[in-house]
């Protein structure tokens, strides 16, 4: 990677870093990427509104190849001092998506510059955070007969500067789940006379483990609760609201299908037994991030040919990626680019993106578009 392209993109990273918007509210962010864009290349860009694509073309009878970066920060505070540290309070780039974006703008200077011999699209993603970011982009690859498409995600854990890769799935499917049971109040000395959703409540998560036990599912398969909410704090009138808030998680979809279903039917056998109302809500829907085999091999192969440590991953890590949208539509791959086996990891207070994982991912990609 040339220097200045190197710097251009470092200070880019740390003006993200600086204004970071939470899912779907990122208008400063993807400006600020397309004034980027405008002021440093002559590539074509084309706004989406909540996103946008620039485009290199090198004719119509070339492939189509697309690149992915998401632009998202998390809803935390900044807790570590530096020169380029959060300017809003409650915000940060605690994932590394300014470094994913600047990556990607990064290696939109190269090509622009020296060319390539495919059509390269260069997508710039919003909400990934929140699962709903790639699905609003999905058309682009239909309208665009997209060949392939390829991203990573720096990632704590690996060694510095590695490359890790396996072919299937990489990170898992998940989505979050409330179950809500309606009842009816009364008051506490008469608790036969009201409907408590507490005892169906206890006796969904009773059932939790029958239906996540790894003898009856081929895959990885979870459901952690993450709240209850049951009632008032008022001693004097019995419960008859409540909620179970879970995140159901799968290595394959079909399998957190089943799960998904399996929980609501059991609820509503459980508001059938106890004269409760039952209703679901579903949040952050994320699938499973799927490598086809053709496409995780280039990246192996160009990882090799460039002297990059390559690191098979034996597992897919059960945290999720709205990326797999993508690879239902097209072939692709999706790595990790390690940040040091002892760096902290994303989503912590210690955490920020390594300016050096830039150039590896631009020389990544670079290979992969040849």
């Amino acid at each position: 990677m040339k220097i200045q392209n190197y710097e251009l993109a470092k200070k880019l990273r740390h003006e993200l870093h600086q204004h970071p918007e939470l899912s779907n509210e990122e208008v400063w962010t993807k400006q600020h990427l397309v004034d980027f864009l405008k002021a440093n290349t002559e590539l074509e860009l084309v706004d989406k509104g909540n996103w946008f694509y620039a485009i290199y073309r090198a004719g119509t009878d070339k492939p189509n190849i697309a690149f992915r970066a998401d632009f998202d920060a998390l809803p935390m505070d900044e807790f570590i001092e530096l020169p380029w540290a959060s300017q809003y309070p409650g915000k940060a780039h605690k994932c590394g998506h300014d470094g994913h974006s600047a990556t990607l703008a990064g290696f939109a200077l190269e090509i622009d510059q020296v060319g390539a011999d495919k059509n390269i699209f260069f997508l710039f993603q919003p909400a990934e955070e929140t699962g709903d970011g790639a699905i609003q982009c999905v058309d682009f690859i239909k309208e665009h007969n997209i060949d392939e498409i390829y991203a990573y995600h720096n990632m704590s854990g690996f060694p510095y500067k590695t490359i890790g890769i396996i072919d299937g799935t990489i990170m898992c499917a998940s989505r979050g789940m409330t179950i809500h049971l309606e009842g009816a109040p009364t008051h506490a000395s008469q608790p036969e006379k009201g409907i408590n959703p507490s005892f169906a409540i206890g006796n969904i998560l009773g059932a939790i483990p029958v239906f996540t036990s790894p003898e009856k599912n081929k895959g990885l398969i979870l459901c952690t609760v993450v709240q209850i909410d049951v009632g008032e704090n008022a001693f004097g009138i019995a419960a008859s609201k409540g909620d179970l808030r879970m995140t159901i998680r799968a290595l394959y979809e079909e399998e957190l299908d089943r799960l998904q279903e399996n929980l609501e039917n059991f609820a509503k056998v459980q508001a059938e037994e106890f004269g409760l109302k039952v209703s679901f809500q579903y949040n952050d829907e994320f699938p499973e991030t799927f490598n086809h085999k053709e496409s995780a091999d280039k990246i192996r192969l160009v990882a090799k040919a460039k002297g990059m440590e390559l690191v098979e991953v034996k597992e897919a890590f059960r945290a999720s990626e709205d990326f797999g949208h993508f690879t239902k539509l097209t072939k692709g791959a999706f790595c990790f680019i390690g940040n040091g086996e002892d760096y902290p990891h994303i989503h912590t207070q210690e955490y920020d993106f390594r300016d050096e994982l830039i150039e590896s991912g631009v020389e990544l990609f670079k290979g992969l578009a040849k």
